[in-house]
């Protein structure tokens, strides 16, 4: 067996998850259940936390300590241009292969990309915002609508 961890010791896990769904507890259960939490409560608090996000796939972040968890949502780019383009929630199951049309104002985009800078690859902030603007195909107006 292996050794004892210690219950102050700190565990960082991810997971990929639908905003405002309740993901099925059979996939978070071996990754969940040997650090000592309930995968249900998970769920019902991942659900809880990522309501903002409904209809959208997003990472999650959980810190464990003390057999608790506390939530992080940790939005990908195309998440945050969809959200900023303002579409209504879809059904999953029934809408496949959507085509994300509309305008966002670039001050939109310059946000995502300061939320996003620290996951770029980019050297400099003007490359991280080429890469959110290419994210997901939706027109950028500039200057902004007066």
């Amino acid at each position: 067996m292996p050794p004892k961890s210690d219950p102050n010791e700190i565990k960082v896990v991810y997971l990929r998850c639908t905003g405002g769904e309740v993901g099925a507890t059979s996939a978070l259960a071996p990754k969940i259940g040997p650090l000592g939490l309930s995968p249900k409560t998970v769920a019902d608090d991942i659900t809880k936390a990522t309501g903002v996000w409904k209809g959208l796939s997003i990472k999650v972040k959980l810190t464990i300590q003390n057999r608790q968890a506390q939530i992080e949502v940790v939005p990908s780019a195309s998440a945050l241009i969809i959200k900023a383009l303002k579409e209504p929630p879809r059904d999953r199951k029934k809408q496949k292969n959507i085509k994300h049309g509309g305008t966002i104002t670039f001050d939109e985009i310059v946000n995502a990309a300061q939320q996003m800078r620290h996951q770029s690859l980019a050297r400099k902030f003007s490359g991280t915002i080429k890469e959110i603007t290419q994210s997901v195909g939706c027109k950028c107006c500039w200057p902004p609508p007066s």
